[in-house]
């Protein structure tokens, strides 16, 4: 049995309202409660977590790693694109993770085609909206 902890970043509490072409018409909550349905099914012990602030999500991977998680399935949704730290702390922590997007981004404008997880991750899941999660954790 693994522990798998899948982390959110930023705004993605607004999924199912937000932008739905891009990101889908599930909200976070049901994507989440597919995911846990299809863990437990496995034998897997999965945990989510959501936090809009860069400092909480840092604070998140920190604790991964005291509390022992296998893999980390990572959507840093904005923060892909900027933040440093968030990089720096999984590197740290040194716990396998998969990066995950909704939106297709490489089609999209050219800044959030820049990530600054990729080169660090196990693989990159994007553009299929809430099915990415799933892809991810299979």
């Amino acid at each position: 049995m693994a522990s798998i902890l899948v982390i959110n970043g930023p705004n993605l509490n607004l999924l199912g309202g937000r932008e739905p072409d891009q990101y889908g018409y599930r909200t976070l909550q049901e994507i989440m409660e597919e995911l846990d349905r299809f863990a437990g099914a496995c034998g897997h012990e999965l945990r989510h977590e959501q936090r809009n602030g860069e400092g909480a999500l840092v604070d998140i991977v920190h604790q991964a790693a005291v509390d022992g998680v296998d893999y980390i399935i990572i959507n840093p949704a904005g923060y892909t694109h900027t933040s440093v730290v968030l990089r720096d702390a999984l590197l740290a922590v040194g716990i396998p993770f998969v990066e995950v997007h909704l939106s297709a981004v490489h089609a999209r404008e050219e800044f959030r085609q820049k990530s600054y997880f990729s080169d660090i991750a196990l693989g990159v899941i994007s553009g299929f909206k809430g099915e990415s999660y799933m892809l991810a954790l299979q």
